[in-house]
Parts: structure tokens; sequence; C-alpha cells
């Protein structure tokens, strides 16, 4: 049996939707943030060493990071659905995507929350100035690298429908949580229509509404 090991306010959502898509039998097990520290329970640790979410276990094995549970589950389970042929053009632009999400897309989204967040974390005395170093580091850096990030995920979607190509893809699953964070992060305007019409489309889709019902809201911590 596959047994998602799903932390509240993390990332486990789109491992839940891939298999709602997949239409597998899985069941969840459910762990809780500590609510001063926010931190995961130690439970989660017993599972994997660094105590993170999602993590899946399946026949004695334990798979963690987002990219590679969905690359796992496609090949084993997925008997040819969510992924291009392999060694077509469409299969190389799967598996990038599966890693650019978590390896290029997200850093510059949490050094944005990091750094917005700064001020209120130092002592009184000293927020004037941690807020304006955060500020200057926001605007001259991280928020040029946000809207680059974007910019391209826009003219990605304006050559093909979905990511990955044609077809809607695992690699989509696996775009949909920087796209999410980033529109609240950065906005989606007229100039980003294909952004905001993909988000429209991947809600409208039944298993991403099952992974809901299923495994609660997907709540954009990053």
């Amino acid at each position: 049996m596959l047994t998602v090991h799903h932390l509240n306010s993390s990332r486990s959502h789109r491992v839940l939707w891939l298999l709602e898509e997949l239409g597998l039998d899985y069941e969840i097990r459910r762990y809780q943030r500590d609510p001063k520290t926010m931190l995961a329970p130690p439970e989660l640790r017993a599972v994997h060493p660094l105590g993170k979410s999602p993590v899946l276990t399946d026949d004695g094995r334990t798979i963690a990071e987002s990219g590679a549970i969905l690359e796992y589950v496609v090949e084993r389970h997925g008997q040819g659905r969510l992924a291009p042929p392999a060694g077509s053009p469409e299969r190389l632009r799967w598996t990038y995507w599966l890693h650019y999400a978590e390896g290029s897309a997200m850093p510059p989204l949490l050094l944005k929350l990091v750094f917005a967040h700064l001020p209120t974390a130092a002592p009184a005395l000293l927020r004037p100035l941690v807020r304006a170093i955060a500020g200057k580091a926001q605007a001259s850096f991280i928020d040029p690298q946000l809207r680059t990030h974007v910019d391209y995920w826009e003219q990605s979607l304006r050559e093909t429908p979905w990511f990955a190509g044609a077809e809607f893809s695992a690699a989509d699953i696996q775009m949909s949580y920087p796209v999410e964070v980033a529109s609240s992060r950065v906005g989606y305007g007229p100039e980003r229509a294909r952004l905001k019409a993909f988000l429209t489309a991947i809600h409208a889709r039944p298993a991403y509404q099952r992974a809901l019902e299923r495994g609660g809201p997907a709540t954009l911590a990053v």
C-alpha cells in the first residue's frame, strides 16, 4: 500500500493530487507541526531523518523530495500516464521541470518570505536598520530574480499549453506549487495571462479537488 506521510502546511498536496490523477489506492498518515516552532513532530523523523514532508512509503521503500516521489510513482505505477514517452523531447522537458520546480524556482520565493519577515524578528531597536537592509535586498536582487523566473514560466506556457508539452503531466503537478506561491508573492497581471489560466485549469481538475478533500487545504507554506 502506498502511504503518504502528510504534514500540515507542507507540500504534500502535490503527491496526493498525483495519486488521485492516477486513480491509485493509498493511505494518509497525518502529522501536525508544533504551533509555536512550526517544526515537524519527532514522529516524522522516524520515517525520514530530515523530518520533512512529503514522504512516501511503498513496499518497504521510503522516498522523500517531491520531484523524486512524483518520478517514482509515475515510473512504477503510472503505466505510461502523466509522462511523455521516454526519449522524446517532451520527456526531457518533463524531467527538467520536475527538478527545476524545487531546485531553481523555490529558492528566490523562500528568500522573499525570509526577508519579508526579518524586520519583525529583529530586536525593536534594530528593526529600522533591518527593514532598510531587507528592503534593499528585495528590491535589488530578490524581486528581479522572481520576475525573471515568472516571466520564464509565462513564456513557456505560451509555447506549449502545459509545461512539458501539449498534454497535462506530472510536471504540471510539480510546477503548481511555485506558480501558486508566486501568484501571492509577485502577482499575475494581464501580462501573465497564461499563468492565471494555468491556475484556473489545475484548480478545476477533479483529481485536484479530491486531493483537497482527502488531505485538507493546500496551504502555501514555503
